[in-house]
C-alpha cells in the first residue's frame, strides 16, 4: 500500500460521519465542526479520489454506489481501530503501577509511608522494584522511577523530589563517642556497601583517602546495609534522607556530611502518563513536602 495515495484522515472521518448520520449538520455536531466544514471535506475527498461519492441531484445528499462501498469499508476500518484502541487502553488501565526506586530509598523513606498511599488509593495495584540498577523506562513497563543524583538523565522527564546530601554514618557501638575529624581515621573500621555500587570507595577517593581498608568491606543487598550499620557492623556512605531518623534517635552517629547537594528525582518517559502514575506522583510530592 502506498500511504501517500491515501486520502487525508480528516476527510475520511467527515465522510464516515456523514454516512452514519445522513446529514451534514449531524455529522458536523458529531465531529464538533460546522456543517460547512463537513461539506468542504466531502468535496475534497471526491476530488482526491476522482469519484462521485454523493448524489447531489435531489433535495438531500445521498450516497452513490461508490459512496456506499467506501462507507462500508470505513465502518469496518474505524470500528476495528476503535476496538483495538479500547482493548489497548483497557489493558493498560488494568496493568499494575510499576515503580522502581533505590533499595535505600525504598526501605527507609518510601515503605514507612506506603500504607498512607494504600489507604488513600486502595484500587491501585502497585509493583515496587527496589534496585540499584538504572532500569529502562519502556512503554508497557516501569511507569515511575525515583532516582538519586544530579538529575541529568537525557531523554527523560525529570522532576526534583527532594534535595539531599551524602553522609557517612556508623553506630555508636562501633565508633564510640570520640571525635572523628579525618576520614583516614575510618580505615581501621569495617565498612558496609550495597552490592553493585562503589559508594564507599568513591567517597574515600573524593576525600583524598588513600590506603587499604584494614577493617575490610562487606557487600550486601541494599535493604540490609542500614540494618547491619545499626547493629554496629560497619561504616556506611548513604544519604541523609535515608538516615535522618536514625541520627535523630542516636542509633547512628553522623560522621561526615558532604556539601554538594544532590537529590532524589521523579523520572518518567516524556509524554502523557497513565492516570495511576499521575496519582502516585502527586502523592509523592505531598509526602516530600511534609517530610
Amino acid at each position: 500500500m502506498n500511504w501517500r495515495d491515501m486520502p487525508p484522515l480528516p476527510a475520511l472521518r467527515a465522510f464516515a460521519a456523514f454516512a452514519e448520520t445522513g446529514n451534514l449538520q449531524k455529522a458536523g455536531a458529531a465531529l464538533n465542526v460546522s456543517h460547512a466544514a463537513i461539506s468542504q471535506q466531502l468535496r475534497a475527498l471526491e476530488k482526491h479520489l476522482d469519484v462521485a461519492l454523493l448524489d447531489r441531484s435531489g433535495r438531500a445528499l445521498v450516497l452513490t454506489e461508490q459512496g456506499t462501498h467506501l462507507a462500508h469499508a470505513l465502518e469496518l476500518g474505524f470500528g476495528a481501530i476503535a476496538t483495538a484502541v479500547q482493548e489497548l487502553t483497557q489493558a493498560d488501565a488494568d496493568r499494575p503501577l510499576q515503580v522502581t526506586v533505590t533499595p535505600a530509598f525504598a526501605g527507609n523513606w518510601l515503605l514507612p509511608r506506603l500504607a498512607d498511599f494504600r489507604r488513600r488509593h486502595p484500587g491501585i495495584d502497585l509493583m515496587l522494584n527496589p534496585t540499584s540498577e538504572v532500569v529502562a523506562l519502556a512503554a508497557g513497563g516501569i511507569d515511575v522511577a525515583v532516582r538519586f543524583g544530579a538529575g541529568d538523565w537525557p531523554g527523560l522527564a525529570v522532576e526534583p523530589l527532594m534535595p539531599t546530601h551524602m553522609v557517612v554514618v556508623a553506630a555508636p557501638s562501633l565508633i564510640g563517642a570520640g571525635q572523628i575529624t579525618d576520614p583516614a581515621q575510618l580505615l581501621d573500621l569495617p565498612w558496609l556497601q550495597q552490592i553493585g555500587t562503589s559508594e564507599a570507595a568513591d567517597w574515600l577517593e573524593r576525600h583524598g583517602v588513600a590506603g587499604t581498608l584494614r577493617g575490610g568491606m562487606v557487600h550486601m543487598p541494599g535493604d540490609m546495609v542500614l540494618q547491619a550499620a545499626r547493629a554496629g557492623q560497619g561504616v556506611v556512605v548513604t544519604t541523609d534522607t535515608s538516615v535522618g531518623r536514625d541520627i535523630a534517635s542516636g542509633r547512628l552517629r553522623l560522621l561526615f556530611r558532604d556539601s554538594d547537594e544532590l537529590g532524589y528525582h521523579i523520572v518518567t518517559r516524556p509524554g502523557p502518563l497513565r492516570p495511576v502514575a499521575r496519582t502516585f506522583i502527586a502523592w509523592l510530592r505531598r509526602q516530600a513536602a511534609q517530610a
